[in-house]
């Protein structure tokens, strides 16, 4: 190779290096055999493709660049195909479709990670996304209050964050993990908190995850559905406390110490009793202090 060649292949390594990747990953069994219908798609066995993809990112990683994984979702793909009017059945449009994922839905930064510890994050991250999609879709559509005219979803998220911190404040120290579960359309909202409060009282949260949760915990109130709330705190040396709340007519309700009893050891799928987990005491949910801007059934 000529120098001037050398030079060039020099340049377009460093200029490679500057672009982005994205992969597409077929996460499960159903979803590769969804795929294998097309013509141009080139598998046969899921574990092989596996495989492949994860031979694929160790070598952009190798190259330097930026690589990002996202989750690609066969009945998504033939939406998009169909809407933009490109044949499914070509590498092109499966490559269109995983740029358009890059731009518009979740995605995990490839650092090197196993497949084994990237496909679980990467779901979660997907998933959380299309919660907080769903949610903040809730209360930006649900309009202004008949009686007042307020924003409902807007005095709703500024409600749920008044929740939010004031269980935070009466939680007091410990590592707390927060988990609010609301009905949905044809599904169940679930939002996931971790946050640590010290005796001054000071809590830290992430603001990204509280904004989460504060949207999931919003979207209930909005919809007027019954969800709930449990709260489990740990402290070196002493047992775990699993509190729980009821959340109804827009507000936290304590559960008994029985219901928050009753809610984690009976199998929610089958209805049979489940063997208390060793080392937690369930207790009753702490009763919040008032809120000076209690308007909501008033209003709402």
């Amino acid at each position: 190779m000529t120098r001037t060649g050398t030079t060039q292949a020099h340049l377009r390594r460093a200029l490679r290096r500057e672009v982005p990747s994205t992969v597409g990953l077929l996460a499960d069994e159903h979803d590769f055999t969804a795929m294998r219908r097309y013509r141009t798609f080139a598998f046969d066995d899921h574990t092989t493709y596996l495989r492949q993809v994860e031979a694929l990112l160790k070598t952009l990683a190798t190259q330097g660049g930026h690589t990002t994984v996202a989750l690609f979702d066969p009945e998504e793909y033939a939406a998009y195909c169909a809407e933009t009017t490109i044949d499914p059945d070509h590498p092109t449009s499966r490559s269109r479709f995983t740029a358009h994922l890059a731009a518009t839905g979740a995605h995990v930064t490839y650092t090197g990670q196993p497949l084994s510890t990237l496909l679980p994050e990467l779901i979660d991250t997907t998933v959380r996304h299309a919660t907080w999609e769903y949610a903040t879709t809730v209360l930006a559509t649900a309009g202004d209050c008949a009686t007042c005219g307020k924003d409902i979803g807007k005095a709703a998220f500024e409600r749920a964050a008044r929740l939010l911190a004031r269980l935070l404040d009466a939680a007091g120290p410990g590592t707390h993990h927060l988990v609010c579960s609301v009905p949905a359309a044809d599904d169940q909202l679930i939002a996931v908190l971790h946050a640590h409060g010290t005796p001054q009282p000071t809590t830290t949260v992430d603001d990204a995850a509280a904004a989460e949760f504060t949207a999931v915990l919003a979207a209930g109130i909005t919809l007027g559905t019954p969800g709930g709330l449990v709260l489990r705190t740990s402290n070196p040396g002493d047992r775990d406390r699993l509190h729980g709340w009821r959340l109804a007519g827009g507000t936290l309700t304590p559960l008994t110490e029985a219901e928050v009893f009753a809610a984690y050891c009976t199998d929610a799928r089958t209805g049979e009793p489940l063997s208390p987990e060793p080392g937690v005491d369930h207790r009753a949910g702490f009763p919040l202090a008032p809120d000076p801007d209690d308007d909501w059934t008033t209003h709402h």
